[in-house]
């Protein structure tokens, strides 16, 4: 058994490991491993909605012109959205230019007559501001790693 520590312990058996347990299915350490933590936290956090879907691409077509943007988790109720997103290690002029997207979809009515609400999760105190500034006008929450970390324990 090997384990991974990402501020939690995560645990995956090795070859020798599935051989003892009689599992074929393979699981590597993977670098995106605190990335779908904190997707997780924020799932947990919202009441595990029945209706999150990670990874849902979202696509607007205005004559040839096509814009597409893929949150990492998106809620649907009703004509009601929420979008999810994680900033773990991306710069901060790539989340700007996903927002810029987000504008650009809700102008296009990608997400139908009501703007959607955006639910972000980030590290430090200085990335919640600059998300906040980035998101000026639109429905936005934004979380903190450390609100999550280390409760209900």
């Amino acid at each position: 058994m090997h384990v991974l520590k990402e501020g939690e312990n995560i645990y995956y058996l090795n070859a020798k490991g599935r051989e003892t347990v009689s599992s074929e299915k393979v699981r590597k350490k993977t670098t995106t491993v605190e990335h779908y933590i904190m997707r997780n936290y924020l799932y947990i956090a919202l009441g595990y909605p029945f209706e999150w879907k990670n990874e849902v691409e979202i696509i607007s077509i205005k004559q040839k012109d096509k814009l597409r943007c893929r949150p990492d988790a998106l809620i649907q109720k009703g004509s009601d959205y929420t979008v999810i997103e994680v900033d773990n290690m991306q710069k901060m002029n790539e989340n700007q230019n996903k927002i810029d997207k987000y504008r650009q979809l809700i102008l296009r009515g990608a997400f139908g007559l009501v703007s959607p609400k955006f639910v972000w999760i980030t590290r430090t105190d200085y990335r919640k501001k600059e998300l906040l500034k980035a998101c000026e006008g639109l429905k936005v929450e934004v979380y903190l790693l450390s609100d999550f970390k280390g409760k209900g324990r």
